[in-house]
């Protein structure tokens, strides 16, 4: 029997030891989950037995109160400790199913004996929790893994460093407790490795990378020190995957102290969300907060007003012939974008500490209670020295007080008696059992008409006025939209330097516009939000410790800045690709580099190897950037992408039937992407006879295998079997704009890439042809 036979015998054996101990744990905790499931139950059934009930006095009330409160603690421990269990059963079922895929041996400084460590998605100990037998990947020594091949290595522990010699690495996989490959590598992680996970077919959630993480995502996955990370990498790089690692692993290195509450993640689309779901879980981990930036705007903007979103304000540009709307818009989103929109802003904000504040008038049955000037006055009859919130403050409480002292001299209005006869008999019969409550004795006394009379007054008075007050208390009372609108006033500051390629003038009539018409565009919102809580004094979420920000390259400066002020005590993760910079203001100028904040806080690790696509699609979507050359293919083969060109015509059929041929391949996902949302509708309208097809929408939260037709912009950060770009045409992308849109869409494929142009190819394809397979059709 040869050394590595007999090494696989060894090996397998461990493996067979290590799923039996693990099962083991699981039964264990199964008895343990059915005793406390059991508890929970019965503290559910007997709730109200065991509490006492006493409403007689104050005393008996608090008794009572604290026994409710006693019982219910009770039974959210048993909810919790079952949660937790069934979360431990859920990982110990996975870990057995694949215990472990690394190994490695490693001599200590000043100690001859070498330990060999056993890498998994999970920490595993003995029967008496003395020896580790599977090692948490999160953990510090597990770093010798990624970062080393065997020779001299050390790795940091919060104690210190340690130094020694790695004797051994090992990398394993392990299917159904059965190695089904070994290897002895010299580097972080064998290509054969590599290889059987890229080579399968795309999930249609996101996987855990734990098994493949390379050493520089091992950077990016332990950086503890950076308050700000940024992470340039091209596509298929593994960016978000190691961004999720990177979450796991402080929610592993900070545990007590960090939970997933505390960590913010900010995703390009719904869609996408769902996409990432599965990772944390898969390592044991919960969830941590997500939304995308649009949700938080639109949420921060109200209901007044109909807002467009980042996908329309796209849409508008990429379907938009080239005209003077369309270069207004353009100058337009590139100014709000920018720190000087912001700058303008501010001084918008020293104006209206001195004039310009506008309210709303307090109105009660249409009747006028306090008008916007009485509110404007006694807003500037406050010391200029008081900060704008603070004075909004004071205001508040101001009109709280005005509005309590007309509550009380309203119930004697006429149109109360008038309007108590209408009130329900419900109403009655409070007042009646209220009275009777307050009364000694069953006899009627002589101002009982009396009472009741001033008992449903105040009910029905109370009911005009709560609405008012809850709105006074939200701050209801300003008059934000006019705020916002009265700084395109033209005359309200100086005239801004804008250059020469559009006016002050221009900009005001073009807000001015749509705001009048009641809607936002997408580039006000973030100026928006931000005025409103300059004004009123917006809290910062200080409970979050770390943000996440995907597609970072789409963001605006504006955006970033103001990300900042709403997270001021939080590290912040970038993730971008200048190269998948589709929007206007992501054009010409690496957005993600611009953040504020100072040098000797800030990293940036650069990805520049792909693993997502074969190596011919990457070396196709790599010619067609300028600054191609930096990408990296990772080595594996695939046939080159092809290039069909038809006659329009002809196009729909020819998709048909290549998507077709695909199924017969056995591709499981397949993606038309369209350049946009209505050519996607049109498309999917026309083809849904013909094939199982599913469109992907701005509004879709998941995805599932089959085929799909989805617009480019929402393709980005998945991947897919194979793609089918549906026109490649002159007419279709036919603007230099528009590169980095179509090398999105064209990075999507990981085995097969088919580009079909209805008639004369895009110009973006010129220097591309020796990559392609050239047909017409």
């Amino acid at each position: 029997m040869s050394r590595e036979q007999q090494d696989n015998q060894i090996e397998q054996k461990r493996v067979h030891f290590i799923a039996e101990e693990i099962q083991q744990k699981i039964d264990s905790l199964t008895q343990h989950v059915k005793k406390v499931s059991s508890d929970a139950l019965e503290i559910r059934r007997t709730f109200w037995d065991d509490v006492t009930v006493n409403m007689d006095g104050p005393d008996d009330i608090d008794e009572t109160f604290f026994s409710i409160k006693q019982q219910t603690e009770l039974l959210l421990e048993r909810e919790r400790s079952e949660k937790q269990l069934d979360r431990q059963i859920k990982t110990l079922s996975r870990l057995k199913n694949s215990p472990y895929f690394g190994r490695v041996d490693f001599e200590e400084e000043g100690d001859p004996s070498d330990e060999s460590i056993y890498i998994g998605i999970t920490s595993f100990m003995d029967k008496e929790n003395e020896n580790f037998l599977i090692y948490d990947w999160r953990a510090p020594i597990s770093s010798l893994y990624y970062d080393y091949a065997p020779g001299i290595a050390k790795y940091e522990t919060p104690e210190g460093m340690i130094e020694g010699e790695m004797k051994l690495k090992r990398q394993f996989i392990i299917r159904n407790s059965e190695i089904v490959g070994m290897f002895d590598t010299g580097v972080t992680i064998g290509d054969q490795i590599l290889q059987e996970a890229l080579g399968n077919n795309a999930n249609t959630q996101m996987k855990s990378i734990v098994a493949t993480i390379q050493k520089e995502q091992n950077q990016i996955i332990r950086n503890e020190k950076s308050k700000l990370l940024i992470v340039q990498g091209v596509a298929g790089s593994g960016k978000t995957s190691a961004a999720l690692q990177r979450v796991a692993y402080l929610l592993y290195r900070y545990r007590g102290i960090l939970s997933s509450q505390n960590i913010m993640l900010f995703s390009p689309n719904p869609l996408f969300n769902s996409y990432v779901a599965t990772v944390l879980p898969e390592l044991g981990e919960e969830n941590m907060q997500q939304t995308t930036y649009f949700e938080y705007l639109n949420h921060r903007v109200g209901g007044a007003l109909k807002l467009e979103d980042s996908f329309q304000q796209l849409e508008y540009l990429l379907n938009e012939d080239k005209s003077k709307e369309y270069d207004r818009r353009v100058h337009n989103i590139r100014l709000k974008s920018s720190l000087q929109f912001k700058e303008i802003i501010d001084r918008y904000i020293q104006y209206l500490s001195t004039e310009g504040m506008q309210f709303k008038d307090i109105k009660l049955r249409k009747k006028l209670l306090i008008s916007k000037d009485q509110i404007r006055e006694k807003f500037y009859s406050f010391a200029q020295n008081i900060s704008l919130p603070d004075r909004i403050q004071l205001l508040q409480e101001w009109l709280l007080r005005e509005l309590k002292k007309r509550k009380k001299a309203e119930k004697k209005q006429d149109w109360v008696r008038e309007e108590i006869q209408f009130l329900d008999k419900e109403d009655y019969v409070d007042v009646f059992k209220r009275l009777q409550s307050e009364k000694r004795s069953d006899k009627y006394t002589f101002d009982d008409f009396e009472q009741e009379e001033k008992l449903l007054s105040e009910i029905l008075v109370s009911r005009y006025y709560n609405p008012i007050i809850k709105q006074v208390k939200n701050k209801k009372f300003i008059d934000f939209i006019g705020i916002y609108k009265q700084l395109f006033n033209c005359d309200i500051l100086e005239k801004a330097e804008l250059g020469a390629a559009i006016s002050w003038e221009d900009i005001c009539a073009n807000t001015l516009s749509r705001l009048n018409s009641m809607e936002m565009s997408y580039e006000d919102a973030t100026p928006f939000v931000y005025l409103k809580d300059r004004i009123e004094g917006k809290k910062a979420h200080t409970s979050i410790r770390h943000v996440f920000i995907d597609e970072a390259q789409d963001y605006t400066p504006f955006q970033f800045a103001y990300i900042q002020q709403l997270f001021p005590k939080s590290k912040m993760t970038l993730l971008g690709d200048i190269n998948q910079g589709i929007y206007t203001h992501s054009q010409e100028e690496d957005v993600m580099a611009a953040v504020d904040i100072d040098e000797c806080e800030k990293e940036t690790i650069v990805l520049t190897r792909s693993y997502r696509s074969t190596r011919p699609i990457v070396e196709f979507t790599k010619s067609l950037l300028k600054n191609g050359q930096q990408i990296e293919p990772f080595n594996r083969d695939g046939n080159r992408p092809t290039l069909t060109i038809v006659k329009k015509e002809r196009l729909i059929p020819s998709v048909i039937e290549k998507v077709k041929d695909l199924k017969r391949s056995g591709h499981q996902t397949i993606a038309i992407i369209c350049k946009t949302s209505k050519e996607s509708a049109e498309v999917y309208s026309t083809i849904k006879a013909d094939l199982p097809v599913r469109l992907m929408e701005k509004g879709t939260v998941s995805f599932e295998k089959g085929v799909l037709v989805i617009p480019s912009y929402l393709a980005k950060g998945i991947e897919f079997d194979a793609v089918i770009i549906y026109d490649a045409s002159e007419r279709s992308y036919g603007k230099e704009s528009e590169r980095r849109l179509f090398y999105t869409a064209c990075t999507r494929a990981m085995h097969e890439l088919h580009i079909f142009s209805a008639g004369k190819i895009s110009p973006l394809l010129e220097n591309s042809s020796d990559y392609l397979q050239v047909k017409s059709s």
